[in-house]
């Protein structure tokens, strides 16, 4: 298998579920023997800067291999914030933690967030079905799939392929598409059965009962209830004229198949060549559902979950609680970890040397997010990349062996 067909899989795999908590995530020496879990007040050597994470990252970057942020928290600490390469390279502005970056599908969680905020409000209920708010939807889905079902990717719904091509010119245009395209969701399985974690309707259609619920738009509601509330001060849902202005924005930088890089928000008759996002650029759309957020700011979001913030404690405790094992899966041929890889809401969860790792990863043409919360040790680590060379699941295993004080295997 050659190096680009291992990325397309990570990539693939990254999309879905997200991050080393989807799908197992083995690597050599993390098994029984090899290394204790990690106490909760100990600080391990390789997450400290000059560690062996640290300088990880710094070789990849210094190969032209990473660009970005990396982040490592604990107890709300930093214990290592890394920054590298080139936020806008036209203008020259340096990446840093005051940057915001495209966070595609690691965005999901906000919704799931949005919706126990209602349900903690007694305005929703989990079971209440997709008709109980919404109009438009055949009968075998309005009134069979409920929320909870599209929180856990149990729904059995199905979308089509959105229009990659268009390029939106407003935000109204934009909901109004988002509108009619989860009115094409089919239900391709008994909703209660895991499908796709990447199906769009099981996040699109619960950002809309978001709306119906609250007379606001999501963008709105979540910049207001979430981003505000958890001070997430440098994260937003950032429309394509803030992306081309604002120097805190991240630029997106994907490569093409001929090897070149263009930056996706100056080029937009360019689209990525990678098979499972074939022809896609983000900024095309005039706003998008996943919005932007700075690795100081994720942070922020994965305490606000349990600290009152954002979510009265019980109901962090019902987002990140194991809803359903994953299904059978392989990476590169070798086979991950079935009984200890889980789906909760929006996310992913999963258990490593006896603790538990909460995460979520997204990946766009051109940008790359991850975040994952270590609940047992109180650490939170967050990757952010603006261009499409990452190695991100490398990054992620040096991370969680990092955390985690394992060692290499033989």
């Amino acid at each position: 298998m050659d190096s680009h067909s291992v990325r397309g899989i990570d990539r693939r795999r990254l999309i879905g579920w997200g991050g080393l908590a989807a799908i197992g995530a083995p690597f050599a020496g993390a098994g029984p023997g090899h290394a204790a879990p990690a106490t909760p007040d100990r600080i391990p050597p390789d997450t400290r800067p000059g560690g062996a994470y640290d300088r990880y990252v710094a070789q990849l970057a210094a190969e032209g291999r990473f660009s970005g942020m990396v982040l490592l928290s604990h107890r709300g600490r930093t214990v290592l914030s890394r920054s590298y390469g080139l936020a806008d390279r036209e203008k020259g502005i340096r990446n840093h933690e005051g940057i915001a970056v495209s966070l595609s599908s690691a965005a999901k969680p906000f919704c799931a967030v949005a919706i126990l905020q209602l349900v903690q409000q007694g305005r929703v209920r989990l079971t209440d079905t997709v008709g109980t708010y919404l109009t438009g939807f055949p009968a075998e889905i309005a009134d069979h799939v409920t929320i909870h079902h599209m929180l856990s990717d149990t729904s059995g719904l199905n979308t089509p392929a959105q229009d990659l091509q268009r390029i939106f010119h407003s935000r109204e245009e934009v909901h109004d598409y988002h509108e009619q395209w989860t009115r094409q969701a089919t239900l391709v399985a008994a909703p209660g059965t895991g499908t796709d974690g990447h199906s769009g309707a099981n996040f699109a259609i619960p950002a809309q009962i978001v709306e119906a619920g609250t007379g606001m738009t999501y963008w709105d509601y979540v910049e207001q209830n979430i981003f505000r509330r958890a001070g997430m001060r440098g994260s937003g849902f950032f429309t394509r004229p803030q992306w081309l202005t604002d120097p805190h924005i991240a630029h997106s930088y994907m490569r093409q198949a001929d090897g070149s890089v263009v930056d996706a928000v100056r080029n937009l008759d360019k689209g990525s060549p990678d098979e499972y996002q074939l022809g896609k650029n983000p900024a095309r759309s005039f706003i998008d559902y996943d919005g932007f957020a700075t690795a100081p700011d994720l942070v922020r979001f994965a305490h606000a979950i349990y600290d009152g913030r954002v979510l009265e404690r019980p109901y962090g405790e019902v987002l990140t609680a194991a809803k359903i094992p994953h299904g059978p899966q392989s990476e590169g041929g070798r086979a991950a970890s079935v009984e200890t890889s889980f789906g909760a809401y929006s996310m992913a969860v999963s258990i490593h040397q006896g603790q538990w790792l909460y995460g979520r990863a997204g990946v766009n043409p051109g940008s790359a997010a991850n975040w994952n919360i270590y609940p047992h040790t109180g650490w939170v680590g967050v990757i952010l990349s603006n261009s499409d060379d990452g190695p991100l699941r490398e990054i992620l295993e040096q991370e969680l062996r990092a955390v985690t004080g394992a060692q290499a295997g033989a």
